[in-house]
C-alpha cells in the first residue's frame, strides 16, 4: 500500500479506480497483508506451536474466514451466529473455542452437538447449565474455565477485560472451587484454563504479570490442564504511533512458563491478524467552513465505522490523491449522521481538499464492518478483497429496498 505519482495504490490497484467501480463508502481488504500477518504471527510463536483461533468478532465476513482457514487458523467465537459462520467457512470443530459470559442453553446445546474443541465457561451457573445439557444428551463435554487474573492491560477502559471489576471470568477463589467441582463431574471434562486481559495491548508487562499470576494459580489447583488459552489482545499501530508489541519477547516468556506447565497454548488474535489489512474509502460530500476549522463531511459515517464514536479511537486518514497545498485550518472529518459523535478525526496541517475528493480511513479491518449498523436507515457498505491482483466482492452493498 503506497503512493505512486501522488496516487494511492492498494496491492497494485489504484484506489480511485476502486471507488469509481464500486462506489463509496467502500471497505477494501488486502489479502497480501492478511497472509503476511498470519505468517509473521506464526513465526513469532513458532517455538511454542500454539493453536491459533481467530477472534471472529473482529471480522465475521465468511470469505475472509475461508481465507484464514486456508492459512491454518481456527476460530474463537462468542455467539451461536459466529459458531455457525465459522463452521460454514469450513473451520473444523476441533479448532473452535466458544467464549463469552452469557451463552444460552440453545447456544450451549448447539456447541455440544457440533463437538467443538472447548466451551470456555465464565461462571458457576454456566458450568451447571453445560452439565445439565450434557447429562440429558448422555455426553461428556470438554470445557475450560475462564480465570479473571485481575491484571490491568493498560489500555482503554472500554476494552479492558482482565480486572476484577470487569464482567469476564471468575476470581481465583471461585476458580479453585470450580476446578474441584468439575473434576468430580461425570458429564464434564476439564481441559483448559482460559484468560484474556483486554484488547489493543502494546506493552509486554501486562502479559508478563498475567503469566506469573496464572503460574501461581495453576500450581494451587494441582491439576494438569491439556490447554492453556492465553486469549489475544495484541495491539496494532493505528495512525502514526510507531509503538509495537514485542511478540518474540512474549513468546520467550511463554516458553519459560511452559517449562513448568506442559500444556498446548491457544491464542485468540483478531485485531493483530486483520486490523491493518482493511481500508474504508470515502468521498467528500461537502466542506463546511467556520472561523476555526473546516468540517470535511464524508459519505462514510459512524454506522459504517463506530470505533471513533464508541472508544474515541483514532484512525489515520490519508488523501487518495496527494497535493502539496497545506490547509491553514484544522480539518475535522465527520459523517452525515445526526449525532455530534459522528466524527472520525481532527487533523492540523492536512493538505487542501475539495468536494468530491476521496480519502481513506486506515486500519479498519478489525471491528469496522463487524460493528457496523443501519443507524439512520443507512445501507451497509460493500466489502471487496484484493487477492493476487484480482478484485473479489466479498459482500454486496445493501440497498434501501432491502432495508424497507
Amino acid at each position: 500500500m503506497k503512493y505512486k505519482a501522488n496516487n494511492y495504490f492498494i496491492d497494485g490497484i489504484k484506489t480511485s479506480f476502486l471507488a469509481k467501480k464500486f462506489s463509496t463508502p467502500l471497505y477494501c481488504y488486502s489479502y497480501k497483508k492478511i497472509k503476511e500477518n498470519v505468517v509473521n504471527f506464526k513465526n513469532d510463536f513458532n517455538t511454542i506451536n500454539p493453536l491459533i483461533c481467530f477472534a471472529v468478532k473482529a471480522n465475521s465476513n465468511k470469505k475472509l474466514l475461508i481465507e484464514l482457514r486456508k492459512l491454518g487458523l481456527g476460530a474463537d467465537v462468542v455467539s451461536m451466529g459466529e459458531l455457525m459462520k465459522a463452521l460454514k467457512s469450513g473451520i473444523k470443530p476441533n479448532k473452535i473455542v466458544f467464549s463469552g459470559v452469557g451463552k444460552t442453553n440453545v447456544e450451549i446445546d448447539y456447541a455440544i452437538k457440533n463437538k467443538i474443541l472447548l466451551i470456555n465457561a465464565e461462571s458457576k451457573s454456566e458450568i451447571l447449565e453445560i452439565e445439565k445439557i450434557a447429562k440429558t444428551r448422555n455426553k461428556k463435554v470438554d470445557i475450560g474455565i475462564r480465570l479473571n487474573p485481575n491484571t490491568d492491560a493498560k489500555t482503554l477502559s472500554q476494552i479492558s477485560t482482565g480486572k476484577k471489576e470487569n464482567k469476564f471470568g471468575v476470581s481465583e477463589k471461585i476458580f479453585l472451587e470450580l476446578v474441584k467441582y468439575v473434576n468430580k463431574s461425570k458429564n464434564l471434562n476439564l481441559k483448559c484454563v482460559s484468560v484474556h486481559i483486554g484488547s489493543q495491548i502494546l506493552e509486554i508487562k501486562p502479559y508478563q504479570k498475567m503469566l506469573k499470576i496464572l503460574d501461581k494459580i495453576i500450581k494451587k489447583t494441582k491439576y494438569k490442564f491439556e490447554y492453556i488459552d492465553l486469549g489475544g489482545g495484541m495491539g496494532i499501530n493505528y495512525g502514526k504511533n510507531k509503538k509495537k508489541l514485542n511478540l518474540k519477547k512474549y513468546a520467550e516468556n511463554i516458553k519459560s512458563f511452559m517449562k513448568k506447565h506442559n500444556s498446548r497454548i491457544i491464542f485468540e488474535p483478531g485485531r493483530s491478524i486483520i486490523g491493518n489489512t482493511g481500508f474504508l474509502i470515502s468521498k467528500i460530500t461537502y466542506i463546511k467552513e467556520n472561523e476555526k476549522k473546516n468540517f470535511i463531511i464524508l459519505d462514510a459515517a459512524m454506522n459504517d465505522l463506530i470505533r471513533p464514536a464508541l472508544y474515541n479511537a483514532k484512525h489515520q486518514i490519508i488523501p487518495v490523491t496527494k497535493n502539496k497545498k497545506k490547509s491553514k485550518k484544522t480539518h475535522e472529518f465527520v459523517g452525515p449522521i445526526c449525532e455530534s459523535t459522528d466524527k472520525f478525526l481532527s487533523v492540523k496541517k492536512f493538505q487542501k481538499l475539495k468536494e468530491k475528493d476521496l480519502v481513506i480511513i486506515c486500519d479498519v479491518g478489525a471491528y469496522g464492518m463487524s460493528l457496523s449498523s443501519n443507524y439512520n436507515l443507512r445501507p451497509k457498505p460493500s466489502e471487496i478483497l484484493i487477492k493476487n491482483s484480482q478484485i473479489k466482492i466479498i459482500s454486496k452493498r445493501q440497498s434501501l429496498k432491502e432495508l424497507m
